[in-house]
């Protein structure tokens, strides 16, 4: 059979997803919603073969290093009654396990292509239901714009569906790389801890529910400040979690929370700049398309090794 191959866009959590009530289904505590992000994706091919093997960066990875895809190919031939074997290409255009979502594209790019290669006529919502299981927020990776990911209860329930396609959007996203090193925690270890022992967990799916509450008419008006306030207020209150957990751990490095200040900072100048943080050191600025320039042109001015990408609201999962 010829070579299917798939392109989908990571994601970045505006109201966080932190804690899963199901781990083998991914289920999690809270609805979230994201925005899919233009400048970072991951292409990944699958073709029949006689058995499975993965290529990651054109890299034959070992049975122990893809242990995740096997198990999520072994989920996809039980649901889906296929008997083949797959060669998976996979090539990520996104930091790994650097707090930007590299594995929302991967399994989003993976089901698409698994799907077609296997000549079943999935639809996005079951495509987000089949994402799921390989990462959470893949789910709403296989959408473009603004994406809710409902909790749901069980595997049928929990899927993810697009709220907004952003095109009425001037909203832009500077991602700001302070480090591209592996993660010491990872965001399922940080889950559980968190969810396990902090004293505040219990009130975070309140949190959630109030943040989605309000940050979606401010989508719909395309109101940057509170969405970028809510988005803000939200993230810290997820890594108030991690900081409240016992024993207590953060993501942030030292450079993470000198890029808060500075953001903080050119509000006291009136530019109307925000961020939000998922589980890595990265910080992901949100502001108007009219500020952007001026916005890097300040975070490079006081940051001397950062990496600074301008991106836009990105597409769902393409074919090609």
């Amino acid at each position: 059979m010829n070579k299917v191959t798939a392109i989908a866009h990571t994601n970045i959590a505006l109201i966080k997803y932190w804690g899963k009530k199901d781990e083998a289904l991914r289920l999690p505590y809270t609805d979230s919603l994201s925005l899919t992000l233009d400048d970072f994706y991951t292409e990944t091919s699958v073709t029949v073969s006689d058995e499975d093997q993965f290529f990651l960066d054109g890299e034959l990875k070992s049975n122990a290093d893809s242990q995740r895809v096997f198990n999520f190919l072994n989920y996809f031939r039980l649901k889906y009654n296929v008997k083949n074997s797959f060669l998976i290409e996979s090539n990520n255009h996104v930091p790994n396990s650097a707090g930007l979502a590299s594995s929302s594209s991967a399994f989003a790019a993976l089901s698409g292509a698994l799907a077609k290669a296997s000549n079943l006529d999935l639809s996005l919502k079951e495509l987000s239901q089949l994402a799921r299981v390989g990462s959470g927020s893949a789910s709403r990776s296989i959408y473009g714009g603004f994406v809710q990911w409902h909790a749901g209860h069980d595997d049928e329930s929990s899927f993810a569906e697009q709220f907004d396609d952003a095109s009425n959007s001037d909203i832009n996203i500077l991602s700001v790389i302070v480090n591209k090193n592996k993660k010491n925690i990872s965001s399922t270890e940080g889950m559980n801890r968190t969810r396990m022992t902090s004293p505040f967990y219990k009130i975070w799916p309140d949190v959630v529910e109030h943040d989605l509450i309000k940050i979606k008419p401010a989508i719909k008006n395309n109101d940057i400040r509170t969405i970028g306030e809510i988005s803000e207020h939200n993230a810290m209150e997820m890594h108030a979690l991690t900081m409240s957990a016992n024993p207590p751990f953060t993501y942030f490095d030292p450079e993470t929370i000198e890029i808060m200040n500075i953001i903080s900072n050119m509000r006291n100048e009136n530019i109307s700049v925000y961020f939000t943080i998922d589980a890595g050191p990265n910080v992901k600025v949100i502001c108007h398309k009219k500020d952007v320039t001026l916005i890097k042109e300040k975070l490079e001015q006081q940051l001397a090794n950062a990496r600074i990408i301008i991106t836009k609201p990105g597409p769902g999962i393409t074919y090609k």
